[in-house]
């Protein structure tokens, strides 16, 4: 379909010419018969290409990979109302809490009917409205293309997040006069807002101050992609870089300056860093739940922080912040950048740089050199020792929620930005496989590898006929533990082991890939993870590893949680 003149046609081939001008290339969707008329007008349009799923939830988790991994928008379409909508509900929730920018288009009832009374009806409206930036249903036919043009630049204008259409079945078929300017799309893809020049010289006054000064780069540097002005900025001050949690990828793992994941599920080299320093500089990030747990058990209380946010009321949200500055990550780093080399400041860090190198190389060796990694049934630390020593630079890694997958996220090391993606704070089980499908749509040439527990991957494990029926070639090792992990850890250490719901039992993963379709490998020991990983990326299959993981490494999250229980 190529639009050129004004015409009469349906609504669902304006939605769909709709998405052409915003130079859609992947809709993620399960058919219905409430959006027929777009899916017809899909089958026309040679240009946008059509991803069958079997759920609209772990659709959406392929919709938000794809928005994360390609800063552009991602494409969820439940073709029908109703039960098709509700299916999306928890992968919105679950891009909400990312940021993250997808486009989610379901069918409705026809404007003519009540909800009460119409079939599959449910007040859409309503449902969406709590997990997006905004919610429509349109209820004019002409209005279609003003609306998804709305809809794909608020989604991805600051702060990002996921909007919803809903699109009655008669204002699809309906038709009207169209002229859809196809020459430009309603988004941009990148931000440069400036931060002001007061701000930035009060950032700098208070850097020139200081001796003990870390960089907490979120977020808003690794999305974007720039994190050479961060590490220009840390070179310049000599001072290390932690990243918050989820955002392990920020800055590549072969920077020395790079100290890796801060926070509860961070290591202890860049936890002490933000316990210990006089001066923290948050570059795109909120200090959220998982890198601080909202305490000052993760940073220093009397550190003066330099908070850099897109979103206004982020700044000093969770912690009184020195200065606060609503800008660009990447631009306010370069601005201060630019200031601390007109003024000639000469750094007084050396001493506090010098020591952290010295224990980030030893907590290296150190990991590396654990007595446990080869022992049998697999530890967690053997398995993600051998991961570090296979995976290829060029890899992107998504993880589950659950403790195994918790405990991987700063074990595993990322060199190509963005190449982690996570559930972050909405701490959602069964993510991982389906957003590795939409990454690897994004990144046709990136090793896509999929971490999850056995719970996890029994959840979403349909998907593999997406991913042999399309061409996705994932990777997904799966942490068979036979248990619901997490809570299991929790019962033992504050529950007196008395276990309910928490053991499970799966089919041998590795043989329902292969009635897939997929590749299937089974692991029992540490000494054949690295021949199974090495087969599964040259099979050109998408591939499933079972790995037996010992049921007894069972590790208790949130202590803090449950410490006013006893065993």
């Amino acid at each position: 379909m190529n639009q050129t003149k004004s015409q009469k046609i349906s609504g669902g081939q304006a939605a769909v010419l709709s998405l052409k001008k915003e130079k859609t290339k992947h809709v993620f969707g399960l058919i219905g018969s409430a959006t027929m008329e777009m899916f017809d007008a899909l089958y026309k349009e040679k240009t946008i290409n059509f991803i069958g799923v079997r759920d609209e939830r772990t659709g959406t988790h392929m919709a938000d990979g794809y928005a994360r991994a390609s800063n552009k928008p991602g494409v969820i379409l439940a073709g029908q109302n109703g039960p098709g909508a509700t299916n999306l509900v928890t992968g919105i929730a679950q891009a909400a809490a990312a940021f993250s920018p997808v486009v989610s288009i379901a069918g409705s009832f026809s404007t003519k009917d009540k909800v009460q009374d119409a079939f599959q009806g449910v007040d859409q409206q309503s449902l969406f409205k709590p997990i997006t930036k905004k919610t429509w249903t349109i209820n004019k036919t002409k209005k279609i293309p003003e609306v998804f043009s709305k809809a794909f630049n608020l989604a991805m204008s600051p702060r990002r997040g996921p909007v919803q259409l809903n699109l009655p079945r008669n204002i699809l078929s309906d038709t009207a006069v169209f002229n859809i300017n196809q020459n430009k799309k309603s988004y941009e893809t990148e931000s440069a807002i400036k931060g002001k020049k007061n701000d930035i010289k009060k950032a700098v006054k208070i850097i020139s101050k200081a001796s003990k000064i870390v960089i907490i780069a979120g977020g808003g540097i690794k999305y974007s992609g720039k994190y050479k002005d961060v590490t220009k900025l840390a070179e310049l001050i000599n001072v290390p870089i932690v990243t918050a949690a989820g955002h392990g990828d920020s800055i590549p793992f072969n920077h020395k300056l790079n100290a890796g994941q801060m926070g509860p599920r961070g290591n202890p080299v860049a936890s002490k860093l933000t316990k210990e320093a006089d001066v923290i500089i948050a570059i795109g990030t909120r200090l959220g739940f998982n890198s601080t747990f909202y305490t000052y058990e993760n940073l220093n209380k009397k550190a003066k922080i330099i908070q850099i946010e897109l979103e206004k009321k982020m700044l000093g949200r969770y912690f009184p912040v020195s200065v606060g500055i609503c800008a660009d990550a990447s631009t306010v780093t370069k601005q201060i950048y630019n200031e601390i080399k007109s003024q000639k400041l000469i750094s007084e860090t050396n001493n506090w740089t010098k020591n952290y190198i010295k224990e980030r190389n030893n907590y290296l060796n150190n990991r590396d050199n654990e007595n446990n990694l080869t022992k049998f049934p697999i530890q967690p630390k053997g398995l993600f020792k051998q991961l570090r020593n296979v995976l290829p630079n060029n890899s992107a890694i998504t993880l589950d929620a659950g403790t195994l997958c918790l405990q991987a996220t700063d074990a595993l090391e990322y060199y190509n930005p963005p190449s982690l993606f996570t559930p972050l704070d909405f701490g959602l089980v069964g993510f991982s496989f389906a957003c590795g499908l939409g990454v690897k749509v994004a990144c046709p040439n990136k090793t896509v590898v999929s971490l999850m527990g056995d719970g996890g991957f029994g959840m979403t494990i349909s998907e593999l006929s997406t991913a042999v029926d399309y061409g996705i070639n994932t990777i997904t090792i799966v942490m068979n533990n036979k248990s619901w992990g997490a809570e299991k850890a929790y019962q033992k250490d504050f529950y007196g082991e008395r276990f309910i719901g928490a053991d499970i039992s799966s089919p041998p993963f590795d043989k329902v890939a292969a009635l897939y379709g997929a590749k299937g490998y089974k692991v029992d020991r540490v000494s054949e993870i690295n021949e199974a990983v090495k087969a599964a990326i040259s099979c050109n299959k998408p591939a499933v590893i079972d790995v037996a993981v010992d049921p007894k490494a069972l590790y208790s999250f949130r202590r803090d949680s449950f410490k006013h229980r006893k065993k």
